[in-house]
């Protein structure tokens, strides 16, 4: 963490035009705080809670990701900057309690995986369509974009196959679709309401399981 702050106070953005930078992933409000002050605009949040990320078992490192999120948020916030929700969403209800804990954004990467707009080719497994999704500290990622894993580290990430899904679009209606209710339910007019008006409570089971 150490580098990645030398590169933020040595980015050279404000002696040319506006530039907006984010750095690093991280789960601690303390470190939050630290990268805004040196200059950083934008923190992405989350250590391990993708679907494909295998992180939290290779290093024993992470933080739930709500209460990383809730935690960040209330640090960038104070000193004016915006932080990222990386990682662990998996149906639009997720996406929405990101946000109502605080991110400004929310990254997703198994919820879009499978689509046309992703990389990669449609292959045919037992008479299914399906597509690559791989994690980008995984062993598939480092070797198409550095030429393999480092003899001083591990993978940290998997390779799976996910059901081809077609055009994206479906997708992103039903997440805004969610958002909008969302917003009705809680009574936030807009979506930088909803950490205003979201209250978390921890259950044992969600939703019922019946047809499920």
């Amino acid at each position: 963490m150490v580098v990645v702050l030398e590169l933020v106070l040595d980015f050279p953005g404000s002696n040319y035009f506006p530039v907006v930078g984010s750095r690093s992933n991280v789960v601690t409000g303390e470190m939050v705080e630290e990268l805004i002050l040196s200059g950083a605009d934008i923190i992405k949040v989350g250590i391990g809670p993708g679907s494909v990320c295998t992180t939290r078992i290779k290093t024993g490192v992470g933080y739930p990701q709500l209460s990383a999120v809730i935690e960040c948020a209330d640090s960038a916030h104070g000193l004016k900057g915006h932080i990222i929700s990386d990682g662990g969403c998996s149906c639009p209800g997720d996406v929405a309690k990101a946000f109502g804990a605080g991110a400004d954004f929310v990254m997703l990467g198994g919820m879009f995986a499978g689509h046309d707009q992703c990389a990669g080719e449609v292959l045919e497994k037992n008479g299914k369509k399906v597509k690559l999704f791989y994690g980008m500290s995984s062993d598939t990622a480092m070797k198409k974009h550095i030429g393999g894993v480092a003899e001083y580290r591990a993978s940290e990430g998997r390779t799976v196959e996910v059901p081809y899904r077609g055009d994206v679009e479906t997708t992103i209606l039903d997440i805004l679709g969610g958002l909008r209710s969302t917003c009705t339910y809680v009574g936030a007019a807009k979506l930088k309401e909803l950490s205003r008006r979201a209250t978390f409570i921890r259950v044992t089971q969600q939703h019922s399981q019946v047809f499920f």
